[in-house]
């Protein structure tokens, strides 16, 4: 029987929290505040640990979702004095930086894709197709902008100007959040907020983040070779474990590969 040694020191704990796929998208395995805030309470809270380290490998999402997560974690590693440690993988690129930046330091790989920071809205215009197939869109509104942007209908000037304007400010709140948590470090010469994204090394330079390194030897270098891990992260679907999907789960997959495809992963 093993008896607890009181007087014998244990090695620095970290917790590790994996932070992978899109923001705020459909799927069950996809990043919101919701599903993340229990895990981020465990990280914080579980054996008092060092440091709380962040594996991040996402194409970025909703910037809602991107800026709760980001706030929850600065709140809890304020209150509880912990600093935390961003660990990039593939990509930390739009609502995926956002979430690397509310980290006190970020380490990334040389090819490890980085920034986009800007915002985007897509969608497709069917006007076309309907008139060349004889379809009347017929559309009745309490408000004048109520129909604002509706896909079946010829883009309105004004809804456009409305949707830059929408979008000029979710940038404004992008490059505020980026400046907050990064200071001094950004290379204000450089052009950082057009929505590009650089590789790893190119990134250090920039300032975007703090250098080249990967999760257990930083630690260990940080840390010690004794340091300890505790591992969190979402669980996986029962059908997906079991190798099968829902459709929903499978439009969702594709929806998440289809970020990913955006910087060629």
């Amino acid at each position: 029987m093993r008896v607890p040694l009181p007087f014998v020191k244990k090695p620095p704990l970290v917790a590790v929290l994996r932070l992978q796929g899109g923001i705020g998208t459909s799927g069950r395995m996809t990043l919101s505040a919701a599903r993340i805030a229990p895990l981020l309470e465990k990280a914080f809270r579980s054996g008092r640990p060092a440091a709380v380290a962040l594996e991040i490998n996402s194409p970025g999402g909703s910037p809602v979702q991107a800026s709760l997560i980001g706030a929850h974690i600065r709140a809890l590693a304020e209150k509880n004095k912990i600093p935390v440690l961003a660990f990039v993988e593939d990509v930390a690129a739009s609502g995926g930086y956002w979430l690397a930046a509310a980290a006190d330091e970020i380490w990334a790989d040389e090819s490890s894709i980085i920034g986009s920071i800007g915002v985007i809205s897509a969608g497709f215009g069917a006007h076309e197709f309907l008139a060349r197939h004889g379809i009347e869109r017929r559309v009745h509104t309490a408000g004048r902008s109520k129909s604002m942007l509706d896909p079946f209908r010829p883009e309105d000037p004004e809804d456009v100007a409305r949707l830059d304007a929408t979008l000029d400010q979710v940038h404004r709140n992008f490059i505020a959040h980026v400046r907050a948590r990064r200071g001094a470090r950004l290379d204000e010469a450089a052009d950082l907020f057009t929505g590009d994204i650089w590789l790893g090394r190119r990134a250090q330079e920039l300032g975007l983040i703090d250098g080249i390194a990967h999760l257990v030897p930083k630690l260990r270098e940080r840390f010690g070779d004794k340091v300890r891990l505790r591992r969190f992260g979402q669980k996986r679907p029962l059908l997906a474990r079991l190798g099968a999907e829902t459709a929903q789960g499978m439009l969702a997959g594709l929806e998440e590969r289809a970020a990913f495809a955006r910087f060629g992963l």
